[in-house]
């Protein structure tokens, strides 16, 4: 009996052991996608849910109130108010680490599948919708700097630092975030560190941009922000997975990223929603070009010569609807109306046929 009970208590044991290496597992080494900030009527449900991540467009376009070509099946966002969008979305994307401390979240779902993707799609439907309005449409990657902007919002952030030999110029100034920094193991005189610091300095410009630009936030268009951030993958391969840099690094760019989050939310007015997605290393898909010998040579598209598809709109399948639908009530009225005109008794139509008699005629 005694033998028993502690095979019993060895067992329970080992497996909460399991369990424990099992959450520090996917903790540490899975990627995440974490929702800092978002307004009430949008609401994210706690759960280990994965995510993958070429769908993370789909999913920030869906919490911005706009359609997608394909549905998502994902339970971690509810059905949000159908009167209400939020103003602005902005997406960051860490690569080089699976999770950061953040302090405060609302969510977190582990990330699967963790190819490249971009928000293009999100900011070809904000410029088609809004066309003439003046959204704010801010794109930044490691590869190509790239800031894409239209209307007021070019002289707002057109003197913006984006390149390093600009932030290098910046971080000299009296007023960069080298001055506001804990003291760490980092050093501007490296190349690895000065490009991690220069991704903190342009996180602190741009919510020091729209602190003094707050009518941007006071329009009726949606504002989309598309961070990429690679400075933290340069420290961890540079200095070693376990250097003092790199853990100064991640707790530096943890706390950046939630001041960043609050002052965005508060400059929104509660009408934004920040998320970070933490990727520890990309995976390029691998893609099989093939080509059938029964390919037809006739031409889809006469006025292109290159066999060109038309070009498809996203919108497509609900004009067709709509149109179909009309057409029908359409048909359905004209039949009943006819249908009720070829069998109408004159008996009943009591103002003309009235008029015309003799008795009438004389009183």
């Amino acid at each position: 009996m005694v033998v028993y009970m502690l095979a019993r208590r060895m067992a329970r044991f080992l497996m909460a052991v399991c369990l424990v290496f099992a959450a520090l597992s996917a903790g540490v080494f899975g990627d995440s996608f974490t929702v800092l900030k978002a307004p009430q009527y949008i609401t994210f449900k706690e759960g280990q849910w994965p995510l993958s991540a070429e769908r993370i467009p789909d999913l920030a376009a869906l919490t911005m109130g706009f359609s997608v070509e394909e549905d998502l099946s994902w339970p971690g966002l509810q059905t949000g108010s159908l009167f209400q969008r939020p103003r602005a979305n902005a997406l960051i994307v860490v690569r080089g680490v699976g999770s950061l401390p953040l302090p405060q979240s609302l969510a977190s779902y582990p990330v699967e599948n963790p190819v490249p993707f971009t928000l293009d799609s999100v900011a070809n439907t904000v410029h088609t919708l809004f066309a003439e309005d003046t959204p704010v449409v801010l794109q930044l990657a490691p590869s190509e700097e790239r800031l894409y902007m239209v209307g007021k919002a070019n002289a707002v952030f057109e003197d913006l630092p984006v390149t390093l030999q600009q932030i290098r110029g910046r971080l000299s100034q009296d007023n960069s975030i080298l001055n506001t920094l804990p003291p760490n193991s980092l050093s501007r005189n490296n190349e690895v560190d000065l490009l991690f610091l220069s991704e903190l300095q342009v996180l602190h410009d741009i919510a020091a941009l729209l602190l003094r630009h707050k009518h941007l936030a006071k329009d009726h268009s949606p504002d989309l922000y598309s961070l990429e951030l690679s400075g933290l993958e340069e420290i961890s391969r540079h200095y070693g997975t376990d250097s003092q840099q790199l853990k100064d690094a991640t707790e530096i760019l943890a706390t950046m990223l939630q001041k960043f989050a609050d002052d965005v939310f508060s400059i929104y007015s509660g009408n934004a929603v920040v998320e970070v997605a933490t990727l520890k290393s990309f995976e390029a898909p691998l893609v099989r070009k093939t080509r059938s010998i029964l390919e037809s040579k006739q031409i889809s598209n006469p006025g292109s010569p290159y066999n060109l598809a038309y070009k498809y709109n996203f919108e497509y399948a609900v004009i067709f609807n709509i149109v179909l639908w009309m057409m029908i009530v359409l048909a359905l009225a004209v039949i009943s109306i006819s249908y009720s005109l070829w069998n109408m008794d004159p008996g009943y139509d009591s103002i003309i046929y009235r008029m015309t008699n003799q008795k009438i005629r004389l009183d």
